[in-house]
């Protein structure tokens, strides 16, 4: 077999890879999502509005496999989500949608998409996420957002410049904010990688 022709095929599973549902790293979910017909009272109780039924999506059946630490996680995750967090929904996706890029968290990518164009971001600015702050297009605050996403995975901390610009519109508590919707977003993107949890179906993950 040509190298060409390996190459070829390689190129031919690497873009299945991509689009079969199924999540990056690994090929079959680690920790399985805990079926429906397990589900306790108590558990109905810990996931709250995000009990669907059949239509509740597999990061929140693969937490129930640790009901206490579910039970403390969800608060935060729905603090994070909802109009309480001071970021305004289109700030907040920016912020994801970066995070899950830097992460190669697909699971995250593919249900905060829908998200994000909801609260406002057009498929070229989704796209242009994955171009980062420095990307033609984006006005100084979305830059700085980007930006302040980028220096907290690569260093844990918002540079000063970064700070101050983010500071000209956001008050402390808006700072805490997206800094905690970071911390938020890498540690699910922990567990989602870590743990195998499979895109549901019809879902794409990053683009790549």
């Amino acid at each position: 077999m040509t190298r060409v022709r390996v190459a070829l095929m390689l190129l031919v599973v690497a873009v299945a890879a991509q689009h079969d549902g199924r999540a990056q790293r690994v090929d079959a979910a680690r920790i399985a999502p805990l079926p429906l017909a397990e589900w306790t009272d108590a558990d109905r109780e810990i996931l709250g509005a995000m009990a669907r039924n059949d239509q509740t999506i597999d990061v929140f059946k693969t937490c129930l496999r640790n009901t206490e630490l579910c039970r403390n996680w969800m608060p935060f995750t729905r603090y994070i989500l909802s109009s309480e967090s001071g970021l305004s929904p289109r700030e907040r996706e920016l912020l994801i949608l970066r995070t899950s890029w830097l992460c190669n968290a697909d699971y995250d990518w593919a249900h905060h998409v829908p998200a994000a164009t909801r609260a406002g971001l057009s498929d070229d600015e989704i796209l242009r996420i994955t171009k980062g702050p420095d990307a033609p297009g984006w006005n100084a605050f979305d830059a700085a957002l980007l930006r302040a996403a980028d220096e907290l995975y690569g260093d844990q901390h918002i540079a000063d410049s970064t700070w101050t610009a983010l500071k000209l519109r956001y008050s402390d508590s808006q700072m805490m904010d997206v800094v905690f919707t970071v911390g938020q977003y890498t540690m699910v993107s922990m567990f989602l990688n870590s743990a195998g949890v499979q895109l549901e179906n019809g879902l794409t993950g990053l683009p790549r």
